[in-house]
């Protein structure tokens, strides 16, 4: 079928605001024609009435809606995977999770991304959120504009996402296969981490192993509020990103080939590696200081380690890609020689790392939230200790 098609399926489990809120803002979204099926659907639960009710009390302008309650509880690996398999059936498949909200061009960007992305090997599916937060360092992340829409992330996307038949079914080939990723280092820790609820983890191995991309926007289609729910304790803002608002018809892609943003499983830019052809055709690049485990024999790093140092960098641009690129002068990056041992008398300098992620952080406002934190960690270690 055709993307201008493409389903859009809602997964909601037991948050009735948060899907009144996603359902408010997808009625107020443009779309190319009223024959678009919105498939809300709802996992088993022992308190989901009112998120039944919130769905079947919404209308829908577009196209059918079915509202669809799974008569036991799937969990939320089980339930995702089981949405993702709705592509095989219609061609193409947009999910969203009852915590996003989404931009009014969201349906546009989408169908224009699968459309650009058929036929082309190294894309495995469509992101409508843009990260703006590495989650394995906890730092400010952004990718590197080079006058594209999009950039590529060897990081699936769980906050808004779209596949093609063709996508899915490569991957789902490939994790029926009952994969194990708990010892696979070419995935990150954090990642690997994560409990077997997750289905993201698995879909992040696969585009490691296969070596392939998400297709990301520059400028983000959905947004992500974090309320309470299976993967969440207590709602946050952390991941809170600026949504398109205006109307964008045409969209402007880049080949995997042609991008300058390019990133790896661990928010590094791969293109980076170009700077450095002189010493290593496969130099590591690991700007955040995350990687372990190094397949080549020169290093470019945060860390300050024992090695022969070719070329070192500063940390004043922002991303922290465009330091290399426009070789800025300093001592925060460094371009290691791994088969030469050196004493290295580089010191961290904690206060610029520090406010290089924050601008600035008022004297009172630091100690009013030393406290707060203080406090919380407190209420924790209490609970621990009488077993509440």
């Amino acid at each position: 079928m055709r993307s201008k098609n493409t389903p859009i399926v809602v997964v909601a489990y037991n948050r009735p605001k948060s899907l009144q809120r996603l359902l408010t803002s997808l009625s107020k979204a443009d779309y190319p024609n009223t024959d678009i099926d919105l498939i809300i659907s709802i996992d088993n639960g022992s308190d989901n009435d009112s998120v039944l009710n919130v769905a079947n009390n919404f209308n829908w302008d577009f196209g059918n809606k079915k509202v669809e309650y799974q008569q036991v509880n799937l969990g939320l690996r089980k339930h995702i995977i089981q949405c993702g398999d709705l592509s095989t059936v219609y061609g193409s498949v947009i999910v969203l999770e009852d915590d996003l909200l989404i931009s009014p061009n969201f349906y546009n960007y989408t169908v224009s991304a699968l459309d650009f992305s058929k036929d082309k090997q190294y894309v495995a599916g469509i992101s409508l959120y843009n990260h703006q937060f590495n989650v394995h360092k906890g730092e400010h992340f952004n990718a590197i504009d080079d006058g594209y829409d999009n950039w590529y992330f060897q990081f699936a996307s769980s906050w808004g996402q779209a596949w093609s038949a063709d996508h899915w079914r490569d991957f789902k080939n490939w994790y029926n296969k009952g994969q194990d990723i708990a010892n696979n280092t070419k995935v990150p820790k954090y990642v690997r981490s994560w409990s077997e609820k997750s289905w993201l983890k698995y879909n992040i191995a696969y585009l490691v192993e296969k070596n392939l991309f998400f297709l990301y926007p520059k400028v983000s289609l959905s947004t992500n509020f974090s309320d309470a729910g299976t993967h969440v304790g207590i709602g946050s803002n952390l991941y809170q990103v600026s949504l398109q608002l205006g109307l964008k018809k045409k969209y402007f892609f880049s080949e995997l080939k042609d991008s300058k943003s390019v990133y790896d499983a661990f928010f590094e830019n791969n293109y980076l590696k170009k700077y450095f052809y002189d010493y290593d055709t496969d130099t590591t690049i690991d700007l955040y200081g995350y990687k372990n485990v190094y397949s080549s024999n020169y290093l470019l790093t945060n860390k300050i380690i024992n090695y022969k140092i070719e070329k070192s960098f500063g940390k004043f641009l922002k991303p922290l890609d465009s330091n290399i690129i426009n070789d800025i002068n300093g001592d925060d990056f460094f371009l290691y020689n791994l088969s030469v041992s050196q004493k290295n008398d580089k010191v961290l300098n904690f206060k610029k790392e520090f406010l290089y992620n924050i601008k600035r952080l008022n004297y009172n406002d630091a100690v009013h939230y030393i406290k707060l934190e203080t406090f919380r960690k407190f209420r924790v270690l209490l609970r621990r200790i009488l077993g509440k």
